[in-house]
């Protein structure tokens, strides 16, 4: 009997040891600057995943990417036919809806994401949105939620590029992130995932700044800081500008 117990403990010595992955990424650029001609920048993610054994064969793995902007509130009306007058009747408080919202996967995101995941990592639009309490604020308040997603998705500030994340050899993969033109500053997070059976195995979250700069800086500063002295600026162009254009459409008449 002890032979056979000393025989187990020599098999559980030298059982091998669950094999763990974990992410390790990158950005091209981690600055954004707006300026007069900015037109919208593009951001390469990439990353590897590390091992400290061979990589599991019961499942593939699958990355998905979010790169996701500042957060507001927002109050969304529907309006609404009365008379033949178009009216806002019902409205709902949307506690925070991100200005900008990219998800991209190495595959179909309902194949490759659990719901229980999604509920726990907040990855598609659904979850980053938070709109608590609005059931009692009006009828059918999950259309409020619905009508953002596809209005902002239609300016192209929400955005789902499934297999778009190009994945080589279940190692290393990459992905290119579009930001608009109509940025709002602050700090977009970036968020990327590995996953195995849809459960995330790893995550790491990285951060782009995203400041005016130039003279839009200094204006947008002007005007937050000292506002008065903003309000007299702008009447003075105001006004210089008007006597320029008066000024020269005397002179091509003469």
């Amino acid at each position: 009997m002890r032979a056979v117990l000393v025989l187990l403990a020599g098999f559980v010595g030298v059982a091998p040891a669950a094999a763990t992955e974990a992410i390790v990424t990158g950005l091209s650029q981690n600055r954004v600057q707006i300026t007069a001609n900015f037109d919208g920048s593009e951001i390469l993610i990439y990353g590897a995943v590390k091992r400290d054994a061979p990589a599991p064969l019961d499942a593939a793995l699958e990355v998905i990417v979010t790169v996701e902007g500042p957060s507001t509130p927002l109050v969304i009306r529907r309006k609404e036919k009365v008379a033949g007058i178009w009216l806002n009747l019902s409205a709902v408080t949307i506690d925070a809806a991100p200005s900008f919202y990219a998800v991209a996967t190495t595959g179909p995101l309902d194949k490759i994401l659990s719901d229980t995941e999604d509920l726990r990592h907040h990855i598609t639009l659904p979850q980053v949105i938070r709109a608590v309490g609005i059931s009692a604020e009006a009828e059918n308040a999950p259309d409020f939620t619905e009508a953002l997603r596809r209005i902002r998705m239609e300016e192209d500030r929400y955005r789902i590029a499934e297999r778009s994340v190009a994945l080589t050899q279940e190692t290393l993969f990459r992905t290119d992130v579009v930001l608009p033109a109509n940025l709002t500053e602050g700090d977009y997070k970036v968020r990327l995932f590995i996953l195995r059976g849809g459960a995330v195995i790893d995550s790491q979250e990285r951060l782009i700044g995203v400041r005016k700069a130039g003279l839009e800086r200094f204006l947008y500063n002007l005007a937050h800081q000292q506002p008065f002295l903003y309000g007299v600026i702008s009447l003075l162009m105001a006004a210089v500008a008007g006597w320029a254009a008066s000024a020269a459409f005397k002179f091509v008449r003469s």
